[in-house]
């Protein structure tokens, strides 16, 4: 401190034009816990002031990005293409691993988003397969670049975008919540969301194969839902969602994560004598025109549900039936986004019920756009 100080006195007091101080820092400085760990409590949730030991509770499933990167690492395997590239930030997008294997072939660019898209827009026009692993938070500030350097010019870069939705103790920084707006409206773009870690293993296959364009797929922070881990991993058909349950009157169509909630949503009612159908719609661009256009034929409602904030999936769906004339016969629509606020660092559950997006909000609101909820209160 006596040596920085004195520095910045220096440059205070004699400068004529600027200058560039190096000052070298070391993360967890003065913690014993955080200097020993090998993050150095970068990410950290609550743990033992005297010990550095996190509280994590118990979980069977992987996490969503320990899947993302060993279904990277089997395609990197066979195909001497694939190469990754991060942003500083090897360990939290699971390239560590790629990077331990195939060394040539992964890069840490520093904390430069906007040179890592460019640079894989780069890797892609010479006819490499890059992936481009972001936080979903981070990613905004490389949107100019995704725009000019890769959209515009057609190129095939697969974004693999983590944090996708909120991130509980990363806080409302790294909340994920604007990806799927800001990427849906550029021409040419394929954004896909993963509802499991089954998903995400097709969701790599998918972007691996698609040499059209530029290709986004998102998953969240934390472990998975406890589904099988497919042994062989699909090529989605681009632009096509599936159909996880029939039902009458009121349809649910999910995209990404927020799945399981709806499930569950949609087992209450069932107690109640209303059985929704469900949906995933895997892709809010381009959109599942057919199924979509379906749902709305066959049901009086149709309920989009999803983790990002207003402007995303739901209001190119919002489109679509305007633009084909489906509002005109009285179809009710619903929208559930992330609400237009920041919300505060808390656990995911809590931080999705401030949000109004868990299971009990979604049963809610299939109840009020059937009109139930209001003869329930009357009552």
């Amino acid at each position: 401190m006596d040596q920085l100080l004195a520095v910045l006195r220096t440059v205070k007091d004699r400068a004529t034009g600027p200058v560039l101080i190096h000052a070298i820092t070391k993360k967890g400085k003065g913690f014993a816990p955080a200097e020993a760990a090998r993050d150095k409590g970068h990410a950290t949730g609550k743990f033992n002031v005297v010990t550095g030991e996190q509280k994590k509770a118990p979980s069977n499933a992987p996490s969503y990005t320990s899947v993302f990167a060993e279904s990277l690492l089997k395609h990197a395997a066979t195909d001497t293409k694939i190469c990754a590239v991060t942003a500083a930030m090897p360990d939290g997008t699971g390239l560590n691993k790629f990077m331990e294997r195939y060394a040539s072939r992964c890069f840490d660019v520093g904390i430069a988003e906007q040179h890592a898209v460019t640079f894989s827009a780069g890797l892609a026009a010479g006819g490499m397969r890059p992936f481009c692993a972001l936080y979903s938070t981070f990613l905004q500030r490389g949107y100019d670049q995704v725009v000019h350097d890769v959209a515009i010019q057609r190129l095939p870069v697969r974004f693999a975008i983590d944090r996708a939705g909120l991130v509980g103790a990363d806080g409302a920084t790294h909340a994920g919540a604007f990806d799927v707006a800001f990427l849906a409206n550029l021409p040419g773009f394929v954004v896909m969301a993963a509802a499991d870690e089954a998903e995400l293993v097709h969701m790599v296959a998918t972007a691996a194969a698609h040499d059209e364009g530029p290709i986004a797929f998102r998953f969240p922070r934390g472990e998975g839902v406890g589904v099988d881990i497919p042994a062989d991993a699909q090529v989605l058909e681009i632009g096509k969602g599936r159909m996880i349950r029939e039902g009458s009157k009121v349809a649910i169509l999910s995209f990404g994560t927020r799945l399981q909630e709806v499930e569950a949503a949609c087992e209450a009612l069932g107690a109640k004598g209303i059985t929704p159908t469900i949906a995933d719609a895997r892709f809010a661009k381009p959109l599942d025109r057919d199924m979509i256009l379906k749902l709305a034929e066959d049901h009086d409602a149709l309920i989009t549900v999803e983790e990002g904030a207003v402007g995303g999936f739901g209001s190119h769906v919002a489109q679509l039936l305007a633009d084909e004339g489906v509002f005109d016969h009285g179809l009710k629509f619903r929208s559930m986004v992330l609400p237009d606020i920041f919300i505060d660092q808390a656990n995911p559950r809590t931080m999705y019920d401030v949000a109004g997006l868990n299971a009990a909000d979604i049963e809610a609101k299939v109840l009020e756009v059937m009109g139930v909820a209001t003869i329930e209160k009357r009552a």
